[in-house]
């Protein structure tokens, strides 16, 4: 039973294809202070070093972009999960990109390892993407393709290197070896932006998308009851939220990939809460806050501040 909690920072942005969510973290931060709220005054919290500096690197495995790095960084903060779940503290992660998911979810199978894990991807986008079927080469549309272990090769597009395959194989064997959760054990909210590659993954998965259309034409406590159900075989639930599952245009642009269309903050926070409300959540982890595209000042990171103080009530209640 977990009894506290403990806020892990990772400020990492290497695995996106734009530069600034590292400092994500800092302005979440920022927008308690400018609140007057003590929220990261009440909990104990560690920084993960990062590899930030490698975006000085020239980029050798193009089709997975500084992979070497972003598997080190996603080791070292799985270890942070792992070691904070076995302290029976239950750990929020702030992270700078999406590709942080996968050291996390690791993290708690490596805690959790006969334990059936549940994820919960609230998030514009399905990250479900392979170096062998990324477009674009950045490991922040792979985690869950990772996690799941999960390659695509029937939609292959790119031919990838020995040095990257090797690597990719590392990247799906953290914490513990092989995939760390199963499709009919990972739920989408919002995603709506997403390739041919990763559509027959979902389809081939069965992995259920809630869109924001079905949710506000069905009922949004409806649908999130029926995720739940699905889950119930689940022993344990990680949630990740990416700030670009919100409207872009409603809430801002301060993030990496803003999609329209997405979410309001209301709906994001009750999708979450009801989620907690189950007492199965360990772990949750906010990422793609990105301050420096933020047309309308510190918006992203007042709005992600905003759900992350509301669940937090939450989650210290089921604790």
């Amino acid at each position: 039973m977990l009894n506290s909690i403990k806020i892990i920072k990772n400020r990492s942005d290497i695995g996106a294809g734009t530069r600034g969510s590292d400092m994500g973290v800092d302005a979440i931060e920022i927008a308690a202070i400018n609140k007057n709220n003590n929220y990261f005054d009440l909990f104990e919290f560690i920084d993960v070093p990062t590899e930030n500096e490698s975006i000085y690197n020239k980029v050798k495995n193009s089709f997975a972009k500084r992979i070497d790095n972003v598997l080190t960084q996603c080791i070292r903060l799985s270890n942070h999960v792992k070691v904070t779940l076995q302290e029976n503290t239950f750990p929020i992660v702030l992270s700078g990109d999406h590709s942080s998911a996968l050291g996390t979810i690791s993290g708690v199978k490596a805690a959790y390892p006969k334990q059936t894990i549940g994820v919960v991807w609230i998030d514009a986008h399905a990250d479900i993407h392979s170096p062998y079927t990324s477009p674009s080469g950045n490991i922040h549309g792979m985690p869950l393709a990772a996690a799941l272990s999960e390659d695509n090769l029937d939609f292959q597009i790119n031919d990838i290197s020995r040095e990257t395959s090797d690597l990719w194989e590392r990247m799906k064997n953290i914490g513990t070896f092989g995939a760390k959760v199963s499709g009919e054990n990972v739920v989408y909210f919002g995603v709506r932006d997403t390739e041919q590659p990763e559509e027959k993954q979902i389809e081939n998965l069965q992995i259920k998308n809630y869109t924001v259309s079905e949710i506000r034409f069905r009922g949004l406590e409806k649908c999130v009851n029926e995720a739940i159900d699905k889950l119930s075989n689940c022993d344990v639930i990680y949630i990740s939220f990416d700030v670009d599952s919100m409207d872009c245009d409603m809430v801002s642009y301060g993030t990496g990939t803003p999609v329209p269309k997405g979410f309001d903050q209301k709906e994001v926070t009750q999708i979450m809460n009801q989620i907690i409300e189950t007492k199965k959540v360990v772990c949750v982890e906010f990422v793609e806050v990105n301050p420096l595209l933020d047309l309308k000042g510190n918006v992203m990171a007042e709005t992600a501040f905003e759900i992350l103080d509301d669940i937090t009530k939450t989650i210290s209640k089921s604790l």
